[in-house]
């Protein structure tokens, strides 16, 4: 079903036309005036008990189960294996329309703010917007960060709308014969491995995904176990040239804990062709619940 379906239909239409497409058409501040006042007005209508309900039960709100100290452990870990990255604070939020516009994943699945921004749903986007800004030389940016992040989408039960993520971009030119790929992806997969093994994995290995003929062999030379994941289907859309899945094991089978491939973010924000990116990703709370008691 679509959002302009159903209960959508109903509350967004009227005598006096698409409620969407009057707010829609506001300017900015305008609209980010109407949006704090709508907010305003539901707040005041709220008691302290019906705040804390919300706290105890929203998967938006809701604090995470795993253990502070541990979640830290695996940040740590992580950060400390980004040799040779530089470490970046991402703020929580971003431009609207960073996700869709840039990466390409629906509006509907990151939360939006009343001020023209909309929440962080990976830390890699925030990355390429801050590598787009450092992309002044010749010369490839590399960034690294923690972030706790927030998506929309419904989740199983039992699972929290937001989690953490280390995220890492290489942004760089291209300089032919695919040189900057082949050396973007040995650095990170040294990078994703190193991390998962200073957390205890006794085996880490890459699942690749070749989305276009020219990129076949990109990680022959790469020192982390390899295997061909031709049948993959998320990501499909979201990365170009080459994906892949990382899995580690921690005592018991190997388990998907990342992600990784080639975007145009760069590409599309700075309007250069000639751009290109690596991003990669470990899940923070996903590689806790990994980890031996």
């Amino acid at each position: 079903m679509g959002h302009d379906d159903g209960p959508a239909r109903r509350v967004l239409s009227g005598p006096g036309g698409a409620a969407a497409e009057v707010l829609a058409a506001l300017p900015g501040a305008d609209l980010t005036t109407v949006q704090l006042e709508v907010a305003r007005r539901r707040a005041a209508r709220l008691s302290g008990p019906e705040v804390l309900r919300r706290h105890r039960d929203d998967r938006f709100a809701a604090a995470s189960p795993l253990p502070f100290a541990l979640l830290r452990r695996v940040e740590d870990a992580l950060l400390a294996a980004a040799s040779g990255f530089d470490l970046v604070t991402l703020s929580p939020l971003t431009p609207l329309g960073t996700h869709s516009v840039v990466t390409g994943v629906a509006q509907h699945r990151v939360v939006p703010t009343g001020r023209g921004t909309e929440v962080a749903a990976d830390p890699t986007t925030g990355l390429a917007l801050e590598a787009a800004v450092r992309r002044t030389g010749p010369s490839p940016v590399r960034l690294a960060a923690v972030q706790r992040v927030v998506r929309a989408q419904p989740v199983p039960a039992g699972l929290f709308a937001h989690f953490s993520l280390f995220g890492a971009v290489t942004a760089g030119r291209d300089t032919g014969n695919l040189d900057f790929e082949r050396a973007a992806v040995a650095e990170h997969a040294r990078l994703l491995a190193a991390g998962c093994r200073a957390l205890g994995a006794t085996a880490v290995s890459l699942g690749v995904t070749v989305l276009a003929p020219r990129f076949e062999g990109l990680f022959d030379a790469v020192e982390v176990p390899v295997h061909p994941y031709p049948d993959r289907e998320g990501g499909r859309r979201y990365y170009e040239g080459l994906c892949f899945k990382v899995y580690a094991s921690f005592g018991g089978e190997l388990a998907e804990v990342g992600d990784g491939g080639f975007t145009p973010w760069t590409r599309k924000l700075l309007g250069n062709a000639k751009e290109r990116l690596l991003t990669s990703a470990l899940g923070i709370d996903r590689l806790a619940t990994l980890l031996p008691a």
